[in-house]
């Protein structure tokens, strides 16, 4: 066994999959004290409505009352897709190279964001950019690539942060997470695809053909979520699961990003029915089938402002609220100590 396979946090299948299947727990103690804290406070029981729910969500997996939103992560996975040789995409594949670079620059939309933020921006090209296999005439990754990425992705994580935000670049990517989505959740596949980065109609028809193609060329798969995953996705989405099975490990709540970076969780709630508990999706992408996916996985996205864009920008966006909500908990006074008695 290689050196990096003995320091690999799954250096085997098996070990990935007892991950996925025995997710750590929350600390109930955490979120019980967060919620007695928030009864006291000058405000009538609820008012804040979700804004207290987030506060007891971070506690509960950080495992500590207060939270803190003192270290935050953002990670941009970026990766290539085999599918794109389909006409999938309204792009070529060397913008995913372009764009990582304008993030190193400074010059995306997701460097300002995490700007404002107060976050740590970490962007991670996956195996030089070279492409999956095209999963309409054969797996994506090959077994040894899929657990190699998802080390990847699992060891990008700080273990100091108190928060991660994850997410993604990947031309041809839209089409990869529909193709999750219809393997992990069915229903028509025209259901599950979008315009992406702006596919016209015929660019959807390729879409919608391709994901047909895929599906049926990996049916015996489909009983199998980390299977669908390695067969039917990509670098970037594989890194995503990594990175949360992390977060899950060092005590870190999780924002998920739009309509891809959902897909790539996705596989995790199917092993597990806590699998995501420790992840919010960030805001409800303008992708049709973002909305659908979010339903599946049993939550409400925090905000909708009608974003496509990727690359962890929603869940950047989303950082200030929680820190609203944080701040609401730990600045405002109890009715004792306004003098107001109840």
């Amino acid at each position: 066994m290689s050196l990096l396979m003995t320091r690999s946090p799954f250096p085997d299948p098996e070990a990935l999959r007892r991950a996925c299947l025995s997710p750590r727990p929350a600390d109930e103690d955490a979120a019980r004290a967060v919620s007695e804290r928030d009864a006291q406070l000058t405000k009538p029981a609820g008012s804040l409505g979700r804004l207290e729910e987030l506060v007891a969500w971070l506690a509960h997996w950080q495992h500590r009352a207060p939270p803190t939103l003192e270290h935050v992560q953002c990670l941009v996975f970026a990766g290539n897709h085999g599918v794109v040789a389909q006409g999938v995409s309204a792009w070529p594949a060397e913008v995913t190279g372009l764009m990582t670079h304008n993030f190193r620059n400074g010059g995306a939309a997701i460097n300002q964001l995490a700007q404002n933020a107060q976050a740590r921006l970490d962007v991670i090209e996956l195996e030089d950019l070279r492409p999956t296999g095209d999963f309409t005439k054969e797996p994506a990754m090959t077994p040894d690539t899929f657990l190699r990425i998802v080390n990847t992705g699992f060891s990008a994580v700080d273990p100091q942060a108190d928060l991660v935000c994850l997410g993604e670049m990947g031309i041809g990517n839209t089409t990869t997470a529909s193709a999750l989505a219809a393997a992990l959740f069915g229903g028509n596949t025209s259901c599950w695809v979008g315009p992406g980065a702006g596919s016209d109609a015929a660019g959807m028809e390729r879409k919608i053909a391709a994901l047909g193609a895929g599906l049926a060329y990996h049916y015996s798969t489909m009983a199998e979520p980390l299977e669908i995953a390695r067969c039917l996705g990509g670098h970037e989405l594989a890194a995503i699961m990594g990175a949360i099975l992390a977060a899950r490990k060092h005590g870190i709540p999780v924002l998920l990003d739009g309509f891809v970076c959902t897909a790539a969780a996705a596989p995790l709630f199917r092993l597990h029915p806590d699998g995501l508990a420790h992840c919010r999706i960030a805001h409800s992408s303008a992708e049709p089938g973002h909305a659908r996916l979010a339903a599946a996985l049993g939550q409400a996205p925090l905000l909708d402002f009608g974003l496509r864009l990727g690359e962890a920008s929603g869940a950047a966006l989303a950082v200030p609220l929680l820190r609203g909500a944080l701040a609401c908990h730990t600045g405002m006074h109890s009715f004792a100590e306004a003098g107001i008695g109840i």
